[in-house]
């Protein structure tokens, strides 16, 4: 492949997508460039400060259940307020409170303070999503989302790195330097970015008036909430590429540099495939797409009930890797599909409260498992869930495909074309543009 063909794949990738988009993706990779303190909080409170694997495995769950209270909240908070008041209000509490856990000594004191940056850290990812809904027309939205979670994995994986370096010299400078950049990210956002809730359609005299979506709205929505429940199992599963895998590593006998080059393999790989392969899926059968992720998800974690080198450690990564690059953008396009205009701080709430929970109920399950009946059955549950979760997208789908969003397409149309002038004079001087 020449040069020449490489450098126009790359420039139709992240072409025709509204200049908001591309400062909403800045923003993102800032936020996620200082993303610290969670990858090492535990070898902060065991080796720093002393505590017990117990304690630091407690503050990892108040930190979780901070996420999960948070999410229902902010979607809320999305429709009400607005997109970008709940994005300033959840990233400057951010800042706020990890640099103050950076001072905090009291076991009592951590353990609140790091609910308090679950709550605040999660609170501005419906707003996020729901503003890349808005500002992105629905035939980009599967690309728009894999180079949202392109952005967010590229810079966790830096941020895996400097923080490193970082905690050599400093716990203290890892929490001071996620809240300076994590203001950053705000900064971003009132400076570039408008607000982008859209307005009430006016209703004809005599009209009946729309009905509002509430959080009980929501939850009554047998379909969305069926995805949420499938988002659950999968994200069950994801999750024990952080849970499972260095228990099941470490009972064999490897090290934990051994599983930092195994780990390694998922972020190069997404960095490196994520762009690549989203071009290949996102005008394909988003149900065909949901049930092979499912699959690969579920059978690539149960492959490693025969991994007996780091080798084949790394392959099953691989596998299951694949099935996060696909899935994905694509359940994100889904979740928007299914989401009331009106309501999309809301349906993004309680979706992400299902990767909140997962990332709480995962641990502990995991270890129930592994304790009791060994590291081979916690990998054949996570075949069963991808095969249960697979079977559901089937059968959820079946009457979705061509399922249109006028309301929200006419809605976009008309931005589009009031911000027509603007990126006519911007050029490619826009963030992320190739030239």
């Amino acid at each position: 492949m020449s040069l020449a063909t490489v450098k126009r794949a790359a420039k139709e990738s992240v072409s025709g997508l509204p200049r908001a988009f591309w400062w909403l993706w800045t923003s993102t990779l800032v936020n996620r460039l200082g993303a610290f303190v969670a990858t090492y909080m535990a070898l902060y409170l065991t080796v720093e400060r002393g505590y017990s694997a117990s304690y630091a495995g407690l503050v990892a769950a108040l930190h979780g259940l901070g996420g999960v209270v948070s999410s229902l909240g902010a979607g809320v908070l999305a429709d009400r307020l607005g997109r970008r008041p709940t994005m300033l209000i959840g990233q400057i509490a951010t800042a706020v409170s990890v640099a103050a856990l950076g001072f905090m000594r009291h076991p009592v004191a951590i353990a609140a303070m790091a609910f308090v940056v679950g709550a605040a850290v999660n609170a501005s990812r419906p707003a996020v999503q729901a503003m890349l809904a808005d500002i992105v027309p629905p035939k980009d939205r599967v690309r728009a989302f894999a180079l949202n979670y392109w952005a967010i994995n590229l810079g966790f994986g830096v941020s895996a790195a400097a923080a490193g370096f970082l905690a050599e010299y400093s716990y203290l400078a890892c929490f001071l330097g996620e809240a300076a950049l994590t203001l950053a990210c705000a900064l971003v956002v009132f400076v570039k970015l408008p607000e982008s809730r859209p307005e009430q359609t006016p209703r004809a005299e005599g009209a009946a008036a729309e009905p509002e979506v509430r959080l009980g709205t929501v939850l009554r929505d047998g379909r969305f909430m069926s995805v949420v429940g499938l988002s659950f199992l999968i994200s069950l599963i994801f999750q024990q590429g952080m849970v499972g895998l260095p228990v099941a590593m470490g009972a064999e006998g490897f090290s934990s540099a051994d599983y930092g080059l195994v780990a390694a393999v998922n972020g190069v790989l997404i960095v490196a495939m994520q762009i690549p392969v989203t071009r290949l899926i996102e005008h394909r059968d988003p149900r065909r797409l949901l049930v092979l992720s499912a699959l690969l998800a579920g059978y690539g974690f149960g492959l490693t009930a025969f991994a007996g080198s780091l080798g084949v450690y790394a392959l099953t990564v691989c596998v299951w890797t694949l099935a996060e690059i696909v899935n994905s953008p694509t359940q994100m396009s889904l979740v928007v599909k299914l989401s009331p205009l009106h309501g999309r701080g809301r349906y993004q709430g309680v979706y992400s409260m299902s990767w909140s929970v997962a990332a709480l109920a995962a641990p502990l399950a995991a270890g129930q498992v592994v304790d009791r009946y060994g590291a081979d059955w916690l990998w054949a549950g996570c075949a069963a869930l991808g095969t249960v979760a697979a079977l559901g997208y089937w059968l959820l789908m079946r009457n979705l495909a061509g399922r249109e969003e006028p309301v929200a397409a006419r809605a976009e149309d008309r931005r589009d074309e009031g911000d027509a002038d603007a990126d006519a004079t911007a050029g490619t001087n826009a963030p992320g543009s190739v030239a």
